[in-house]
C-alpha cells in the first residue's frame, strides 16, 4: 500500500495539469475502485488537491520540507516578508492550508506569540483566521460545506459570517479584520493565486483596534506587494 501511495503522489506530480482518478488507476494497472479510497485520504490529510475530479499535488509535501529546514518551495523569500513588515510595522505571515489547517510557513515578528506559532508549525482552524477565510473561500463549493458542516456548534457564529462574506472573499481575494480569533488579535490577509489558484496568502496580524483602524492602509501595502511578487 505505501509503494501504491508513492507511486500516485509521483505521478500527479510529474504530471503538468494534474490526472484524473481514471488516468491514474490506468497508469497504476488498478482498478479505479482500489485507488479511489486512497486518493480520497490523499486529499483528506493535504497530500492531493482536488477540483474539478482534477487531482494535483497538495500543500503538505511542501509544509514537510519547510518542517524539516529545507529550503521553502516558493518564489517568496524571507527577506520580501521583511519587507512588508518594514513598512507595517506588523508582524508579517506567508500562510497556506495543509488539510482542514492552516499554517504559517513563514514570517517575520518581534511578538512571540506570532513567532511561536510560526516556528513551531501550530495548527490553525481555517475559521479562525483573515488568511484561512481566502483559503477556505477558493475551495470548490462542496469543499467549503463539507468542512462547514463539520464545524462544532462552537463555530456557527463563524460559519454564518465566513458564508456572509464569502462572494467578497472569491471576488476580491482579500479579507480584512474578520474577527474571529480566539486572541484579542486580527489581520489582513491578500490571496496570492496562481493560475487562478490561491496557493497561499500575505498579511499582517496585530491588535485588533490596530488592525481596523489601519486597514485600508494594510490592504493597500498588501496587494502592492502581491502584485509586485506576480500574484495578482
Amino acid at each position: 500500500m505505501v509503494d501504491r501511495v508513492a507511486s500516485i503522489l509521483e505521478l500527479v506530480a510529474r504530471s503538468e495539469n494534474g490526472l484524473t482518478l481514471t488516468a491514474i488507476a490506468r497508469a497504476l494497472a488498478a482498478p479505479v475502485s482500489s485507488v479511489q479510497g486512497l486518493i480520497n485520504g490523499l486529499v483528506a490529510v493535504g497530500y492531493l488537491d482536488e477540483r474539478d475530479r482534477i487531482y494535483t499535488l497538495g500543500t503538505a509535501p511542501y509544509l514537510l520540507n519547510v518542517i524539516a529546514g529545507r529550503p521553502p518551495v516558493t518564489s517568496i523569500s524571507h527577506d520580501q516578508l521583511e519587507q512588508v513588515h518594514a513598512e507595517t510595522g506588523l508582524t508579517t505571515t506567508l500562510s497556506t492550508s495543509v488539510g482542514d489547517d492552516l499554517f504559517y510557513v513563514d514570517h517575520v515578528s518581534s511578538d512571540p506569540h506570532y513567532a511561536y506559532l510560526a516556528e513551531n508549525r501550530v495548527r490553525r482552524s481555517l475559521l479562525r483566521t483573515s488568511a484561512g477565510w481566502l483559503l477556505l473561500a477558493d475551495r470548490d463549493q462542496r469543499d467549503i460545506w463539507a468542512y462547514l458542516n463539520s464545524r462544532p456548534p462552537t463555530d456557527a457564529d463563524f460559519v454564518e459570517r465566513f458564508l456572509h462574506s464569502l462572494d467578497e472573499l472569491e471576488n476580491t481575494g482579500v479579507c480584512v479584520a474578520p474577527g474571529v480569533a480566539v486572541e484579542h488579535a486580527d489581520g489582513v490577509s491578500v490571496a496570492l493565486r496562481e493560475r487562478g489558484r490561491t496557493i497561499a496568502t500575505l498579511g499582517v496580524v496585530g491588535i485588533r483596534e490596530t488592525i481596523v483602524e489601519r486597514q485600508d492602509e494594510l490592504v493597500e501595502i498588501c496587494l502592492r506587494y502581491a502584485t509586485k511578487w506576480g500574484f495578482r
